[in-house]
């Protein structure tokens, strides 16, 4: 089976988020894929097979090195990528998800990629009691999403970039993960800041690099707020990632590039 590791949400390798691959020609048993996620140890590692239905012309399935996820934007967009590269897609790809449908991912003119995913507007929710403490740092504004994401606005774009969270203290509370955000600093060529925290699904110190399903909440949150349908925003973790957003009522249209960084065949 082909495996590629594909940098997402980046036009430069080492960048953005990466993501595991690996492209099948058959259906595959959930709990062995979950353990090659677990062997790859990405944020998450996509499964993709062809297959033959009426809305669908591939199967996407993800797993982090733990759990298996209902939505993951940067590794769709590896997913793309490589089917791309390797001359397995042309036109427009839909896959059939288990938990979010069909989502299309198309190219552009510019040489990115486009994504059709489903919006995840918050609605605002009681922060819990600790959340300032476990931040380390005061919320403005607490909401949680479908995607059971709880979603903290916080004063700038500065508070965002100097978070230090008690991660296993997020991990605790009731939800996937924790987005925190904030308008850009002025002159930015990004109209909001985020990083992601899901200590509950990732390894490692628990923060994802560049993260698209966020975005769906993102996009509609800062696009009411600042009067927009078009935005940019930029995940401000080490990796950074840059996600472009479009709304389209219930759907948002996710827009970045990526990079392959490693291309071979996984034996086991």
């Amino acid at each position: 089976m082909r495996m590629l590791v594909v940098d997402s949400f980046t036009d430069r390798p080492f960048a953005g988020n990466p993501a595991g691959v690996c492209l099948l020609d058959h259906a595959a048993d959930a709990e062995w894929m979950q353990r090659v996620a677990a062997e790859m140890k990405h944020s998450e590692t996509a499964f993709v097979r062809p297959i033959q239905a009426p809305d669908a012309d591939f199967e996407l399935r993800w797993f982090t090195p733990v759990v298996e996820v209902a939505l993951c934007g940067h590794a769709t967009l590896a997913s793309a990528h490589a089917l791309y590269e390797t001359g397995v897609a042309d036109g427009p790809i839909r896959f059939q998800t288990l938990r979010s449908g069909v989502l299309t991912v198309t190219r552009s003119p510019d040489g990115g990629l486009l994504m059709d995913f489903p919006a995840c507007p918050p609605a605002e929710t009681e922060a819990p009691d600790d959340l300032g403490e476990v931040l380390g740092t005061t919320p403005f504004w607490v909401g949680r999403n479908s995607q059971n994401d709880l979603f903290v606005l916080v004063a700038d774009e500065e508070a965002v970039r100097k978070l230090s969270p008690d991660v296993a203290a997020l991990g605790r509370m009731d939800a996937r993960g924790v987005i925190v955000t904030a308008t850009a600093d002025p002159g930015r060529e990004y109209a909001f800041v985020s990083r992601f925290f899901g200590a509950g699904v990732l390894l490692g110190d628990g923060e994802d690099p560049a993260t698209g399903s966020a975005h769906c909440a993102l996009g509609p949150y800062w696009g009411e707020r600042l009067g927009r349908d078009r935005l940019v925003g930029y995940q401000v973790s080490e990796r950074g990632g840059r996600v472009g957003v479009t709304l389209r009522g219930d759907r948002v249209e996710l827009s970045g590039r990526a990079v392959t960084v490693l291309d071979g065949d996984f034996k086991a």
